[in-house]
C-alpha cells in the first residue's frame, strides 16, 4: 500500500519515550488523540481516511495553551506516525497533515530530535514533488516550521532541498526564463557548492548576472617547461569497480567512505577569490604543471610527485591532529560527510541546470564557474576548478568535473572566437584573448589536477574532462604547445592499470588527432620515438616492437612488394598507430589488471572498451593524418580483416570504419585538386593490392551478414571507398563481385542497409570504368528508382543524390566523341526515370534537392529523337513546371539553388524549343524574380548564372522578355548590397560578378530592337553598371561555382566581344542607342586598360573604334588639335603613343587656324580621323577621367575635375575655366 510504501523507506527510529508524566489536568486530550492515532495502521480505505481527517482537525482545534504539558518529544513521535500514515498520493490528507504540523511547531515551539527531524524532513520534500500543485503552499509552511529553531540539526537539509531543486528542473516544473532567476538559482548553487570546503568562506551577491569575462594583465604567463611524468597513479580503493556509467549524480545514499582517495586540501579564505595560504607554501592551484617535478620514473618519481603535495598548505584535516576527542573526531568526520553531499547536491543541481538552459544563455556566465589566468599577484577566482584541485572528496571532484564537461561540451562555437597567436599590449583586453586565456587556464589546472588524483574512479572523469576541452578548443589560433603538455601528460596513463582510466586516455588522444586536423603540432608529436613517455616496466599494454612485431608468420607476397612500393613519407615510424594495432590485435599480458570492466571471461585479448577506442583512433589518424597513415596501409587492412573476422560485430563494425576511412583517404590523394605530390600518394598498384585483400578476406561475408544490418551498413560505406583507379584495375571477377552485391543488397528490407546500398550505387555510376556501360547504367537506374519509392525518407533521400550522381554520368557521356550511348540508352527508362524525378521534387527537401538536380540534367540529356516525340512532350512539360515551381517557392535554400542550376541545364539544351514555348516566360520570370528578391545571395547568384546560358538571341524570347531580364539584371545588381543578414555580405562580390557577367552576355547577343531599351537603362543607371562592370574586370583571378571567367583576358574578351557586336548591329537611322552603348563600352574598357597599365591594348582599342563624332569647344588661339577620341582612358604616358592625326573643321567647313590678338571666340565642329600617325609635341596635357577627381598639377598644367577631360594652360595671373562643360568635351587654351 501507499502509505505503507512511504513508511517503508523513510525509515525512522522508535520515537522516546517521555520523560515524566504531566498531570492528567493538562495534556490529556493530546495524550488521548495521540493514542488514537498511534493505534491505527496504514490503510487505503475510505473509512481510514475519515478517520484521519476527523483526528487531524481535533488535534488542529484543540487548545494548547503556554504550560499544557505536552512533551516534545511525544509530538516528534505524533507527528512521525502521522506521516507514516499519510499517503504522498492522498493530495488533501498531505495538506491537512501539514497545516498539522505547522500548527503544533509554531504553538508549542518544538525542537525535534535530529532521527525525527530528518524523517519530516524528507517526508515534505517528497511531498512536494509528488503533490499536486495547490497544496505546495502548506507544505512550504510544514517545511518552514521545520527548519525553523532545528538549523543546527539540518545537515541534511540542503541536500534534500537541492534534491527537490533537482528534480524540478528534471521534470520541466521551473522554467528559467528570466534572467534573475536564473541569476538567482546560480548564486545559490555556486555558494552552497563550496558549503564546508576547509578553510573557504566566500561571499555571494544574490543574483548572478551575464557578464562578459573579467579582464586580466596582458602580459603572457612564464612559460612551464615541458616536463613528463613516466609513472601513473594505481587505484586507491580496490574494492570497488572503477568503471564510471553515464549517469546522474544520485543524492541521498547511505554516509559513504570518504577516505579512499582523499585529497590533503589547503585553507583558504577570501570573498569570491581564493587567497594564498600564509607562509611560503605555494596554493596548488597556482601552481604551475612545470613546478611539479614530473620527471624520472619509477619510485623515484612517484615519490617527487607526492611530496609536492605534502606540505603544510595541504593537511588533511583528521582526527589524530586535531584537538578533538574520539568521539569529537568522529562527529566531525560525519559532519564532513553530510557537507560533501550537500556539495555534490549543488552540484547535480548545477547540471540540471545546465542541461534546461540554451548553451547561448549558459556561457554568459562563463567566467562564474570557468578559471581565468589570474592577474600577477592576485589570488585565483573561485570556480568548479577549484573543487577539482582542492576538494577532499573524490566523489565531489568527480561530480565537479561532470559539470565542467557539460559546460565544455557543445562550446566550440563560443570558444572558436579564442585567439592567442600574438602578444596583445594595448588598453583594453580583447574578449578573444579573454576566451584564450580561460582555455589556457583550463588546461593548467586540468593537467595539475591529472597529476595530483589518486581515485581511479575521478581520475577517468579528468581525462574525459580534457578530451572534451581539447575536442572544442581553436588550437589553429592559440599558441603552440598546449597540445604538447596534455599529450605528454596523458602519455603514461595509456598503461593504467584501470582499463577505464586506459579507455579514456586513448578518447583524450583520439580527440587530440582528430581537433583541427592536421596541425603541424601534432604531427609532429606523431613523430616522436615510440619509447618516449611509455617506458613502464608495470605496463598493462604490450610492448611496442618494430613494425612487423605483430605478425605471426612470415609476410606474404603481397606485404613483401607492399613495403618496396610505399612511398618514402617519414623515416621515424608513428608510435600512436603501433600501439593502437597492438592493442587490437596481440593478447593481454598477465600484468592486467582484475579491474578491466567489460573483458569477456577467458578471452585472450584486451578489454572490449579498449579495443574499440584504438579502433576509433586509427580510423581518426586515417581521416587527418593520412599521410602517416598510408606508411601502415597494407599492416592496417590485415588489421582489419582480423577484426571482420572475429564474433563480435561491435569489432566487426570498427573494422569496417577503419576500411571506410582509409578508402576516403586514399580517394582524397588522387582528386584533380589534391596538393600531395604524385611520389608521395600511395600507388595504384598498392591500392589494388589491398583491395584485392579485403575483398578476398572477410569483407563479403559482413556484406551478407543480414544478422546484423549495422555492420551490412557501415561494409556498404567501405565498399563505396574504394579508389576508382584501382577498382578499373582489380580483376574482372572482383569487379562483378562488388557490383552483383551491391544490386543483390538494394532489395534489402532493412532501411539501413538499403539506403548505404544506394549511395553505394551512386558513387559507382560515376566510375569512369563503369560509367559508359550502358547495361551497368540501367541496372543501377532501375534500382535507384525502386528505392526512390520507399517508405523510409533516409532511403529516399540517399537514393536522390545516387539518381543525381547517375544523370550527371548521363551528361558525361554526352559530351565524348562516341554517340553509342546516347544511342543505346533506353528512351522508356528515360522517360520512367524523369516521371521519378518529377514525384520526388514534390517530397521532403532532402528528397527535393537532388531530385530536381536530376530533372536538370535529364531535361539537358534528351536528344532531338526524344523531343520529337509526343509522349515526350507532356512529360518535358510537366518537368520544366516542376523546376519553376521549385523556384520559386519557400523551400530550404539548398532546394532553391538545385533548382535555378536545373534550369540553366535545361537552357543548354539547344534542341527544347526555348524562346517559342509557352514555358519560356515562365521560367524567366521566376529567375528574375530570384534574382532580385531572394534573400539568400547564393541562389540569387545561380539564378544569374542560370539567365546567363542561352546562347543565342532567339532563345531570350521577345523583345519584351529580352528587356524584363536586363532590367532585372540591373536591379539585381543595384540591390546587391541590401541585405539583413550580415552572413550574406561575403557572397556581394561573387553576385556581382555573376550579374555583370551575364550583362556583358547579354549586350553580346542584343539585336537592333534592343538597343532602346539598353540605353534607357544605361542613362539611368550608367555610372553604377559601369563601376560595377570595372569591378568585374579588375576582380580576383579564382573561378567560382558559377564556372565565371577567371583571368582578366578573359573578362576583357568578354567585353570587346559584346563592343564588336554592337558595333555590328545594324541600327535604324537616327537612332542614337547604338552610339551610346557603344561609347559606354569603350569608356570601360579604355579605363580599366589605363588601370592595368595596358597601352598595346589601348592603343588596339583605338585604332579600331576611333570613327566617332566628338564635340569640342576651343577657346582662344589654338594650332591644328590632335588627340584621341577616348581620352578618358589615356594617361601621360600613353598620349602620345596612341594619338591620332586629326584636323579641326569649324563652321561652314572653314579650316580654324592660328588666331590673332588677344581676341577669344569659340567655335563648334566635328573631328575626323585622318591617319593613325602618332604626333603631338605637347604631350603634358592628359590624365584619364577617372583619375580627375580634384585639382591636381601635372607636367605645368592643372586639371580640373569633370565627367570629362580638361585641359588647362596655366598662366601667370589667372586660370581659365568653363563653368559647365558639355557632355564628352574637350578645354584648350593657347601656349
Amino acid at each position: 500500500m501507499a502509505a505503507a510504501q512511504v513508511a517503508g523507506s523513510l525509515t525512522s527510529g522508535p520515537a522516546k519515550e517521555a520523560q515524566g508524566e504531566p498531570p492528567l489536568e493538562q495534556g490529556h486530550g493530546f495524550r488521548c488523540l495521540s493514542a488514537r492515532l498511534c493505534a491505527l495502521r496504514p490503510d487505503d480505505s475510505s473509512s481510514s481516511r475519515t478517520e484521519l481527517h476527523l483526528l487531524f482537525d481535533q488535534l488542529i482545534s484543540e487548545n494548547y495553551s503556554e504550560g499544557s504539558g505536552v512533551a516534545p518529544e511525544d509530538v516528534s513521535t505524533l507527528l512521525v506516525q502521522a506521516c507514516q500514515l499519510v499517503p504522498l498520493n492522498q493530495n488533501h490528507l498531505v495538506s491537512k497533515l501539514s497545516q498539522l504540523i505547522h500548527h503544533l511547531l509554531n504553538t508549542l515551539q518544538v525542537i525535534v530530535d535530529e532521527q525525527n527531524l530528518d524523517f519530516l524532513l524528507a517526508y515534505t520534500i517528497s511531498a512536494i514533488q509528488q503533490c499536486s500543485s495547490w497544496t505546495h503552499m502548506q507544505i512550504l509552511q510544514a517545511l518552514a516550521a521545520l527548519v525553523y529553531c532545528n538549523g543546527s540539526k539540518c545537515q541534511k537539509l540542503l541536500q534534500n532541498a537541492l534534491k527537490g531543486i533537482q528534480s524540478l528542473l528534471n521534470g520541466g516544473k521551473m522554467k528559467l526564463t528570466q534572467t534573475d532567476e536564473l541569476g538567482a538559482l546560480l548564486a545559490v548553487l555556486k555558494k552552497t557548492m563550496f558549503h564546508g570546503l576547509p578553510g573557504l568562506n566566500i561571499e555571494m551577491p544574490t543574483v548572478l548576472y551575464p557578464t562578459p569575462l573579467p579582464q586580466y594583465d596582458g602580459r603572457p604567463p612564464i612559460k612551464p617547461q615541458q616536463t613528463e611524468s613516466s609513472t601513473s597513479r594505481p587505484a586507491v580503493n580496490k574494492r570497488k569497480k572503477s568503471k564510471v556509467k553515464a549517469k546522474k549524480i544520485q543524492q541521498g545514499e547511505e554516509e559513504e567512505e570518504e577516505s579512499s582517495g582523499e585529497r590533503e586540501v589547503a585553507p583558504v579564505t577570501g570573498s569570491g577569490r581564493l587567497n594564498p595560504h600564509k607562509g611560503d607554501t605555494q596554493c596548488p592551484s597556482s601552481l604551475g604543471v612545470s613546478s611539479l617535478p614530473l620527471a624520472g620514473s619509477g619510485a623515484a618519481g612517484k615519490d617527487q610527485v607526492s611530496s609536492s603535495f605534502s606540505s603544510s598548505s595541504w593537511k588533511r584535516v583528521s582526527s589524530s591532529e586535531s584537538d578533538y576527542s574520539d568521539a569529537e573526531g568522529g562527529m566531525q568526520s560525519k559532519v564532513r560527510s553530510y557537507q560533501a553531499k550537500v556539495r555534490q547536491g549543488a552540484l547535480a543541481c548545477f547540471l540540471s541546470t545546465i542541461k534546461s538552459i540554451e548553451k547561448k544563455v549558459l556561457y554568459g556566465y562563463w567566467s562564474a564557474f570557468v578559471p581565468d589566468t589570474p592577474e600577477l599577484g592576485s589570488p585565483q577566482s573561485v570556480s568548479l576548478m577549484t573543487l577539482t584541485l582542492k576538494d577532499p572528496s573524490p566523489k565531489t571532484r568527480a561530480c565537479a568535473l561532470q559539470v565542467l564537461s557539460a559546460i565544455l561540451e557543445g562550446s566550440k562555437q563560443f570558444l572558436s572566437v579564442a585567439e592567442d597567436t600574438s602578444d596583445h599590449r594595448r588598453a583594453f583586453t580583447p574578449f578573444s584573448v579573454m576566451i584564450a586565456s580561460s582555455i589556457k587556464e583550463l588546461h593548467r589546472c586540468l593537467l595539475l589536477a591529472l597529476v595530483a588524483e589518486s581515485s581511479s574512479q575521478t581520475l577517468t572523469q579528468i581525462i574525459k574532462c580534457l578530451a572534451n576541452l581539447v575536442s572544442n578548443s581553436p588550437y589553429n589560433r592559440l599558441k603552440l604547445s598546449l597540445l604538447t603538455k596534455v599529450w605528454n601528460q596523458i602519455k603514461p596513463y595509456i598503461r593504467h592499470k584501470d582499463v577505464n582510466v586506459r579507455v579514456s586516455s586513448l578518447t583524450l588522444l583520439g580527440a587530440i588527432v582528430s581537433t583541427h586536423a592536421p596541425l603541424p603540432e601534432v604531427q609532429l608529436l606523431l613523430q616522436q620515438p615510440c619509447s618516449s613517455g611509455l617506458s613502464n616496466s608495470n605496463s598493462a599494454t604490450p610492448h611496442v616492437s618494430p613494425p612487423d612485431w605483430w605478425k605471426k608468420g612470415p609476410s606474404g607476397p603481397f606485404l613483401e612488394e607492399a613495403a618496396v612500393s610505399s612511398p618514402k613519407v617519414s623515416s621515424e615510424p608513428c608510435w600512436l598507430i603501433r600501439l593502437c594495432i597492438s592493442i587490437v590485435v596481440l593478447p593481454k599480458e598477465d600484468a592486467c589488471s582484475g579491474s578491466d570492466a567489460g573483458s569477456t571471461g577467458g578471452s585472450t585479448y584486451e578489454p572490449f572498451p579498449l579495443r574499440l577506442e584504438a579502433l576509433q583512433v586509427l580510423a581518426h589518424l586515417a581521416r587527418g593524418y593520412f599521410s602517416m597513415t598510408q606508411v601502415y596501409l597494407m599492416e592496417l587492412g590485415e588489421v582489419i580483416c582480423k577484426c571482420l573476422g572475429e564474433a563480435d560485430p561491435s569489432v566487426q563494425l570498427h573494422g569496417a570504419k577503419l576500411l571506410e576511412e582509409l578508402g576516403t583517404g586514399l580517394i582524397q590523394q588522387y582528386k584533380p585538386d589534391s596538393s600531395i605530390a604524385p611520389d608521395q600518394r600511395v600507388p595504384v598498384s598498392l591500392v589494388v593490392m589491398f583491395w584485392t585483400v579485403m575483398l578476398n578476406g572477410p569483407l563479403p561475408r559482413a556484406l551478407q551478414n543480414s544478422e546484423h544490418p549495422t555492420l551490412q551498413a557501415s561494409a556498404c560505406d567501405a565498399l563505396s571507398s574504394i579508389l576508382p583507379e584501382a577498382f578499373s584495375n582489380l580483376l574482372s571477377d572482383r569487379q562483378i563481385l562488388c557490383i552483383t552485391m551491391l544490386l543483390g543488397l538494394n532489395d534489402s528490407k532493412n532501411r539501413l542497409v538499403k539506403a548505404a546500398t544506394s549511395r553505394a550505387l551512386g558513387v559507382y555510376v560515376l566510375f569512369p570504368c563503369l560509367r559508359q556501360d550502358v547495361i551497368f547504367v540501367a541496372d543501377t537506374a532501375n534500382a535507384i528508382l525502386m528505392s526512390l519509392q520507399d517508405k523510409s525518407l533516409n532511403v529516399r533521400a540517399k537514393a536522390a543524390w545516387s539518381l543525381g550522381n547517375l544523370t550527371d554520368t548521363l551528361i558525361v557521356n554526352m559530351e565524348t566523341p562516341d554517340p553509342s550511348f546516347q544511342e543505346e540508352f533506353s528512351g522508356l527508362l528515360l522517360l520512367k526515370m524523369l516521371r521519378s524525378a518529377i514525384e520526388a521534387s514534390k517530397d521532403k527537401d532532402k528528397v527535393k534537392s537532388n531530385a530536381v538536380r536530376a530533372l536538370g540534367n535529364l531535361l539537358h540529356f534528351l536528344q532531338p529523337s526524344h523531343i520529337e516525340k509526343p509522349r515526350f512532350a507532356e512529360i518535358i512539360e510537366e518537368a520544366i513546371q516542376a523546376l519553376i515551381s521549385t523556384v520559386l517557392i519557400e523551400a530550404a535554400m539548398k532546394v532553391r539553388w538545385n533548382a535555378c542550376y536545373a534550369m540553366g541545364n535545361v537552357f543548354k539544351n539547344s534542341a527544347l524549343p526555348l524562346g517559342t514555348a509557352l514555358w519560356t516566360s515562365q521560367a524567366y520570370n521566376a529567375l528574375t524574380s530570384v534574382v532580385t528578391s531572394c534573400k539568400n545571395f547564393k541562389v540569387r547568384i545561380r539564378s544569374a548564372a542560370a539567365l546567363s546560358v542561352p546562347g543565342k538571341r532567339e532563345h531570350y524570347g521577345s523583345v519584351d522578355q529580352y528587356a524584363q531580364i536586363w532590367n532585372a539584371l540591373v536591379t539585381a545588381l543595384q540591390k546587391s548590397e541590401d541585405t539583413t543578414d550580415f552572413l550574406e555580405f561575403k557572397y556581394c562580390a561573387s553576385l556581382r560578378t555573376q550579374i555583370c557577367q551575364a550583362l556583358i552576355h547579354l549586350l553580346s547577343l542584343a539585336s537592333a530592337s534592343d538597343l532602346s531599351c539598353i540605353k534607357e537603362t544605361l542613362e539611368l543607371n550608367g555610372d553604377m553598371v559601369q563601376s560595377y562592370i570595372l569591378q568585374f574586370l579588375k576582380s580576383g583571378t579564382e573561378r567560382d561555382d558559377t564556372g565565371a571567367p577567371h583571368s582578366p583576358q578573359e573578362r576583357d574578351q568578354m567585353v570587346k566581344t559584346a563592343l564588336e557586336h554592337i558595333s555590328s548591329v545594324q541600327a535604324l537611322a537616327g537612332d542614337t542607342a547604338k552610339r551610346a552603348i557603344m561609347g559606354f563600352l569603350e569608356d570601360i574598357l579604355a579605363v580599366y586598360f589605363d588601370s592595368s597599365g595596358s597601352q598595346a591594348a589601348l592603343l588596339g582599342l583605338t585604332n579600331r573604334f576611333l570613327k566617332t563624332d566628338v564635340n569640342i569647344r576651343m577657346q582662344g588661339k589654338s594650332k591644328v588639335l590632335a588627340h584621341p577620341v577616348s581620352p578618358t582612358a589615356c594617361s601621360c604616358s600613353a598620349w602620345t603613343q596612341c594619338m591620332e592625326q586629326l584636323s579641326w573643321k569649324g563652321k561652314n567647313n572653314r579650316k580654324i587656324r592660328e588666331g590673332k590678338g588677344n581676341s577669344e571666340y569659340h567655335q563648334t565642329g566635328s573631328l575626323r580621323v585622318h591617319s593613325p600617325a602618332v604626333s603631338l609635341s605637347s604631350a603634358r596635357l592628359a590624365l584619364p577621367a577617372h583619375r580627375l577627381r580634384r585639382l591636381g598639377r601635372v607636367g605645368g598644367s592643372l586639371l580640373f575635375a569633370s565627367s570629362s577631360i580638361s585641359f588647362f594652360q596655366e598662366r601667370p595671373s589667372f586660370l581659365q575655366l568653363s563653368p559647365e562643360p558639355p557632355k564628352r568635351s574637350f578645354f584648350f587654351s593657347p601656349d
